[in-house]
């Protein structure tokens, strides 16, 4: 055993204060597989209920995970602060880099996660937060494509088969333009849905792949309201008091749903990866006048990039062996986004005039 393995290993056993995780879950994430232990069935379940058809039979897997539910373990390192992402001022993680690997712990509920040398690890009241579980098992898939090529996108993404061809479009945006809306207004016209936040795009031969996150949309209640499909989203007695506010107040809510696809949408239309033929990035403002869109060159548009550009955050570590690492920059993402079409939507908010558009681009290209 290295050096590194054996300190890592160590920190888990401590951390795992002896509780056996008997109970499993295995996702069939495409070209990823992994499997999940906890010794806590009602997480299991939980976790089954959430990734839906993404829930697979026992088999070779890629990553493996434990979550063990338990009280807050106290941790026996310095940590330091993880400075919130710009226009934030909450404080959510503390962390430590180990050889080999990192620490993180969650400020607001005592989660504490380890990661590095195959040893995926989460320990503390796992039940009471399973979105945090939910975004451990992503991260590590984002971890899985990135190291085999994949950059990481800020980005919604949706997708369409006619006659055996599949079309696939990213959606980015600036801070709350609303490319989740987006996405749910291309579904009600019958795409596939491939992502809600984040997106990995590979080049290939051809052009570029795009490969989805298994995370169920979140929606803000407007979207709920103004969308047939997702009626059914937000409670009755929820859904009276927020049809009472005006529409400024409802669209800045922040108040989120997630939306189980198959029970809005119907079984089969989460697909994890499409061809990435388009990005369409959302820069329109409420009040603004009569929508626009346009063809650009990711080239001549510098400025639009950053609504895509994400940085691979606090859960990431590079493959064994490299000895530094950092996000790519402006350059790579540029000779990616060179590779597909680049559309910009200004002027005022018509999210059904943008969704038309991106159904016939899907449709007709």
């Amino acid at each position: 055993m290295s050096p590194h393995r054996f300190i890592i290993s160590t920190l888990a056993d401590m951390l795992s204060g002896g509780l056996l995780a008997s109970h499993e879950l295995y996702l069939d994430l495409g070209d990823c597989r992994i499997r999940l232990c906890s010794n806590s069935p009602e997480l299991v379940a939980q976790l089954d209920g959430y990734f839906g058809s993404f829930v697979a039979g026992p088999g070779p897997v890629d990553v493996m995970l434990t979550a063990l539910e338990a009280e807050s373990p106290s941790v026996p390192l310095d940590l330091q602060v993880k400075e919130p992402d710009p226009g934030k001022d909450k404080i959510k993680e503390e962390y430590t880099d180990l050889p080999g690997g990192r620490l993180v712990r969650k400020v607001l509920t005592g989660m504490v996660f380890l990661f590095g040398q195959d040893v995926n690890l989460a320990v503390g009241p796992c039940g009471e937060n399973p979105n945090q579980i939910v975004n451990f098992i992503n991260n590590r898939y984002i971890e899985h494509k990135m190291n085999r090529g994949c950059l990481l996108g800020h980005s919604a993404a949706v997708a369409h088969l006619k006659d055996g061809r599949m079309r696939g479009l990213a959606l980015a945006g600036f801070s709350g333009a609303g490319k989740s809306t987006l996405a749910m207004h291309v579904m009600s016209r019958g795409a596939f849905f491939v992502s809600n936040d984040r997106l990995l795009v590979r080049e290939n031969s051809t052009a570029l792949s795009m490969f989805g996150v298994a995370k169920l949309p979140r929606i803000n209640p407007g979207t709920a309201l103004n969308n047939p499909h997702l009626a059914d989203v937000v409670p009755h007695e929820e859904r009276e008091r927020f049809l009472e506010l005006e529409g400024d107040d409802l669209w800045d809510l922040e108040h989120k749903y997630d939306v189980f696809l198959d029970k809005c949408f119907g079984d089969g239309r989460f697909v994890l990866s499409a061809p990435m033929h388009g990005l369409v990035v959302l820069n329109w403002q409420r009040g603004a006048g009569d929508s626009s869109i346009r063809f650009v060159k990711a080239a001549e548009r510098p400025d639009l990039l950053p609504a895509f550009m994400k940085a691979a955050g606090l859960f990431y570590l590079p493959p064994d062996g490299a000895d530094t690492w950092s996000d790519p920059g402006l350059d790579a993402y540029t000779a990616l986004l060179s590779r597909c079409d680049l559309v910009e939507i200004t002027g005022g908010v018509d999210f059904d005039r943008a969704a038309d558009f991106c159904m016939e681009y899907l449709l007709h290209g």
